[in-house]
């Protein structure tokens, strides 16, 4: 009877292990810089920049705030199976904006599950140098 209690404790802490892996590497995804783009609100489509990092390992994210160009962080992020999940404040509403992995560099989602949200991974520019011979 022990080593069958051992063997359930085992399996059930493994799977903890599991889930607990897959869900730091499915944030680990989000980490950079994004331009997201929600369709069809009131005011048309709204484009947003949102940044997303990891801190004391968690990941925290931050958004340019289109009326006010300011840096604002969000107000609240959970993670969940397929992704993570933004809450925030516009325009004096709270709103929750949901995110998922569609390919290595492009996300999709919803804004209060009812607008369509779609973005891109921002990627550094390279810059080149030209050097002109005399």
């Amino acid at each position: 009877m022990k080593k069958l209690t051992t063997l359930i404790v085992g399996v059930f802490a493994l799977m903890v292990i599991s889930v607990s892996a897959k869900a730091q590497s499915n944030t680990d995804f989000f980490v950079g810089k994004w331009d997201i783009l929600v369709k069809g609100t009131p005011q048309g489509d709204v484009n947003m920049k949102v940044t997303f990092e990891k801190k004391e390992g968690k990941l925290v994210g931050t958004m340019v705030n289109p009326d006010t160009q300011k840096e604002e962080p969000f107000n609240k992020l959970d993670t969940t199976e397929k992704g993570i999940i933004v809450y925030f404040t516009a325009q004096g509403y709270d709103v929750d904006m949901s995110l998922e992995k569609q390919d290595d560099d492009h996300v999709i989602g919803s804004v209060m599950s009812m607008l369509e949200v779609s973005g891109v991974r921002v990627k550094k520019e390279v810059t080149t140098l030209t050097v002109v011979a005399e």
